[in-house]
């Protein structure tokens, strides 16, 4: 297949263009700069609306991963109006553009999260689930729904609602890996509220069965089927690299150095289903906390 892929760059895009490509896959990047090789590449500019349709001909699948990092810096009100526009107003100009195409593809798989659904506690949530509230979850709602233009056009969209990634290349995980290792890690808050997370393995195996399963569509929750309570993963995280997890951090320190991303970000809990991967027969490499840490970092 000839896969067109935004974010190409970014975690999960750098980790799947070398496997689609062992796949036997041909891949199109579409980057912000201008192309060197045509072949390989195409120009966009998401910001001021322009994207040349000629660069998304005849490619049989999109996987379209680009957006703010949402953990980048503080949410301000500039910070959060970036983090919206660059999923809802890119999403929207790659759609339309793949909409009025001679020849789209059959197939677009576009990044959303887990975000969609907000503070839930203890309540198991699936596909079905509403969404919730909360800037985070606005944002998942208005970036699923830009991409309405491709399926209207009769393209199969995938809304892959991304949980925690695992990997030591960015992320959470990276993030937290400096203090573990230091031996200053612990349960962030009540450590009760639940963390949905998957391997960077698996997301990137979750991203090529949407591409290639036809009965796929809509929104798949993209998380391992055992989410952990914050507790139990930092008690894991700490196993995993031989260092005590005894420092817990409070509420009040969590929310004085995030402020609002504190509270949608480390202190919601969001226990999720992935009932539509279960039910097209993905098989998991990991479906385990501990033995997904210590193959991302290499502790097995």
């Amino acid at each position: 297949m000839k896969v067109l892929v935004t974010g190409s760059t970014g975690l999960v895009g750098s980790t799947l263009i070398p496997f689609l490509a062992t796949e036997g896959h041909t891949m199109t990047r579409l980057i912000r700069s201008r192309p060197s090789s045509p072949n390989l590449e195409a120009g966009w500019d998401p910001e001021r609306g322009s994207l040349d349709p000629a660069g998304l001909e005849r490619h049989d699948a999109v996987v379209h991963l680009a957006g703010e990092n949402i953990a980048a810096g503080r949410w301000t009100p500039d910070r959060k109006e970036k983090i919206r526009t660059s999923r809802v107003n890119g999403t929207r100009l790659l759609c339309e553009t793949l909409a009025g195409l001679d020849n789209p593809p059959e197939v677009l798989v576009s990044a959303s999260a887990i975000g969609y659904y907000g503070e839930r506690g203890d309540e198991v949530v699936t596909e079905e689930s509403t969404a919730g509230t909360g800037f985070l979850p606005e944002v998942c709602k208005a970036w699923e729904e830009a991409a309405q233009p491709a399926v209207n056009a009769g393209i199969r969209v995938v809304h892959v609602r991304i949980g925690i990634v695992m990997s030591p290349a960015g992320g959470a995980l990276a993030k937290m890996l400096t203090p573990f290792r230091r031996g200053l890690g612990g349960r962030i808050g009540s450590g009760k509220q639940y963390m949905s997370w998957i391997s960077i393995d698996d997301l990137v195996g979750v991203i090529h069965h949407a591409i290639t399963s036809g009965a796929l569509m809509g929104p798949v929750n993209a998380v391992a089927p055992t989410p952990v309570r914050n507790s139990e993963f930092t008690q894991i995280l700490g196993r995993v690299l031989g260092r005590p997890a005894l420092i817990p951090l409070p509420v009040f320190a969590v929310k004085m150095m995030l402020g609002e991303m504190a509270d949608e970000l480390l202190l919601a809990s969001t226990r999720v289903e992935p009932g539509r991967l279960k039910s097209t027969g993905y098989a998991f490499h990991h479906s385990r906390l501990e033995e997904a840490l210590r193959h991302v970092l290499g502790k097995n």
